[in-house]
């Protein structure tokens, strides 16, 4: 994944975050998700996240998977300019 497509979830955990008044050290909590983990997103160390890491972050913000990333800087995102390494 790209630093933008990074960028963007990066945003969104920020944004969640601000809207409900809590920290990054709050949401490891609520999560299970580890300060590291997500320190590591957050400071674009890890720009590929696993879905089991997101779906934990979704849950401790009262959301499903999908809701979580049903937003429009995601659903606006192009991956075809990308080339997989996978």
């Amino acid at each position: 994944m790209d630093d933008k497509y990074s960028g963007i979830l990066i945003n969104r955990i920020l944004s969640l975050c601000g809207r409900r008044g809590i920290t990054i050290y709050q949401l490891a909590q609520m999560s299970g998700v580890s300060q590291s983990t997500l320190d590591n997103i957050v400071n674009r160390k890890t720009l590929n996240p696993r879905i089991k890491t997101l779906h934990k972050i979704a849950i401790a913000f009262s959301m499903t998977a999908a809701e979580f990333l049903d937003f429009d800087e995601l659903n606006d995102y192009s991956f075809e300019d990308e080339t997989d390494e996978e």
